[in-house]
């Protein structure tokens, strides 16, 4: 499959900046089991990218292949138009940011931050002024003086970021950093990630599993499977356009209805994915505003979830569906209850057709 990127982002002098990532054909083997198969992805410059899959999909090895981590097998990898498939790891102009941040406990958070600035050779007074402004890009120069345990995970976190953006970088890859914290962190870290990856206009490839952090996160997100991707594009196009079955049930829930039951409600025999946040549950004699299509059924299970109520319902067609309501628009008055017979109704223009 082939994934273009959108134009990259022009400096004021009208050129372009680094930090193109170009896969071309690219396979990993491992013995015979095959992790990556004949990827084409291209990546612009500044852009944030997630790479979102399940276990074993391949998206990590992909991360390491760009890192220098892992040989390809056959394709090219090019950075910024360079072809780095064979240059070593320290001589390609990415950083990378690990779920385990591997802090050094004695050093000093400002050592941290400037230890790969003193390998380098650096001078003490350029490398104490880089690493003030790299701590103030991750709002926390006042813990400079601090030991890594004196730090929340979330600090942590974000020391492992400016550890990585001081070197400045190309392309800055991360490996499931967030991995290791708390929701609640790890929901306000997504939103620092971004603001930050923004500021200092940095590429930055992102590996998870998690699909809303990679919604949230992302410019693009490409969705892998088995080695390869399925689909790549903004992130409402790949969750309200799915364009594969893996797509549709990958990415939060879907509803899949197809063959003769698709063409009975539609005309058309093509699956159709209808997400359950499109579809409203009314009593069976309520009329239905024109083009509308519906199932009807009995609810055999409610959830909770908070912001919204989920009803399964087992639908007469013999199917069940999954509808979900905002508990914002709804009182306690409203509650359906399991075993009440209802109408689930929808409309085909808020369906992805699939292929």
């Amino acid at each position: 499959m082939i994934a273009t990127a959108p134009a990259a982002p022009t400096t004021p002098e009208g050129t372009r900046p680094d930090g193109r990532v170009t896969l071309s054909g690219v396979t990993k083997s491992f013995g015979e089991f095959t992790a990556v198969r004949d990827l084409d992805l291209e990546v612009a410059s500044g852009e944030f990218l997630s790479m979102l899959g399940p276990s074993g999909s391949g998206k990590t090895t992909v991360l390491r292949m760009i890192a220098g981590f892992e040989d390809v097998t056959a394709g090219s990898i090019l950075l910024s138009g360079v072809d780095v498939t064979r240059t070593p790891p320290h001589s390609r102009p990415v950083n990378t940011v690990f779920q385990d941040y591997a802090l050094f406990p004695h050093l000093t958070i400002a050592d941290n931050v400037g230890y790969g600035l003193r390998v380098r050779g650096e001078g003490k007074a350029a490398r104490a002024a880089r690493v003030h402004t790299s701590l103030e890009q991750v709002r926390l120069d006042h813990v400079a003086d601090r030991l890594p345990h004196q730090l929340s995970g979330g600090q942590r976190q974000r020391i492992a970021l400016a550890r990585a953006l001081i070197l400045r970088p190309q392309v800055l890859l991360l490996d499931e950093p967030l991995g290791a914290l708390d929701k609640q962190l790890r929901e306000q870290m997504q939103i620092e990630l971004k603001q930050i990856q923004r500021e200092v206009g940095i590429t930055f490839i992102f590996v998870t599993h998690d699909q809303e952090e990679a919604l949230t996160l992302s410019d693009r997100v490409a969705v892998f499977n088995g080695g390869r991707v399925e689909q790549v594009g903004a992130p409402r196009d790949v969750y309200e356009r799915p364009e594969t079955e893996f797509v549709a049930r990958f990415l939060g829930l879907s509803n899949l209805i197809g063959g003769e039951l698709a063409e009975a409600l539609t005309g058309d025999r093509r699956t159709m994915s209808v997400r359950p946040e499109r579809m409203r549950l009314t009593g069976r004699d309520v009329a239905l505003s024109p083009g509308e299509v519906f199932l009807d059924g009995t609810i055999t299970e409610i959830v909770y979830t908070g912001p919204a109520t989920r009803y399964l319902i087992a639908t007469d067609a013999g199917m069940d569906v999954t509808a979900e309501r905002p508990n914002a628009r709804h009182s306690a008055a409203d509650d359906l209850a399991r075993g009440h017979h209802v109408r689930v109704v929808w409309s085909p223009d808020q369906a992805a057709r699939l292929p």
